[in-house]
């Protein structure tokens, strides 16, 4: 890579972790838990790329990691998001961008999405619970019975595949 690149990756159930390892081995970009994140830490650093899981159509910790990026003098911020939402649920993704970022940050902040599951071992309670009582509320439901033998379970529809366009860009520069 020209630059140098550090990436930052909050994961709570290893989805997020798994990408932000394939990341780092493809780009040779160094790598960093968003725990240990320090702006004196970062400062040698143009390139910020953030990694976190969707919480709730939320991205975990977007909001420090965006202070963190100004205060760390870093040139350029990437964003990923990981979550159990399938990649074509294209109108889904979108609208899960345009509540996390601001038309500006559409623009001007590559991101991307990675589909990655859920693993119902590692959550914590609250997230098992919550999940368990949507996976009940749709068992209710007629509809998409595939949707709701996929939130009734943990599954893993990661693949490394969805790192690419992310990587192609870090290589482009």
């Amino acid at each position: 890579m020209k630059d140098n690149s550090i990436l930052i990756y909050r994961s709570r159930t290893g989805f997020t972790k798994r990408y932000a390892e394939m990341i780092a081995k493809e780009t040779g970009c160094d790598l960093a838990e968003f725990q240990k994140a320090k702006i004196d830490f970062l400062a040698r650093y143009q390139t910020f790329i953030f990694g976190s899981r969707l919480h709730a159509g939320r991205i975990d910790g977007l909001s420090k990691a965006k202070k963190i990026f100004q205060k760390s003098g870093a040139k350029r911020f990437i964003l990923f998001a990981v979550g159990a939402i399938p990649n074509t649920a294209e109108e889904t993704i979108a609208e899960m961008w345009k509540n996390n970022l601001s038309e500006i940050e559409m623009e001007q902040i590559p991101h991307f999405y990675m589909q990655g599951g859920l693993n119902y071992e590692r959550m914590g309670f609250m997230d098992k619970t919550m999940m368990k009582a949507a996976a009940v509320f749709m068992s209710r439901r007629s509809g998409d019975e595939v949707f709701k033998k996929m939130i009734s379970q943990s599954y893993d529809i990661s693949s490394e595949e969805y790192i690419k366009p992310l990587v192609r860009l870090l290589k482009e520069r």
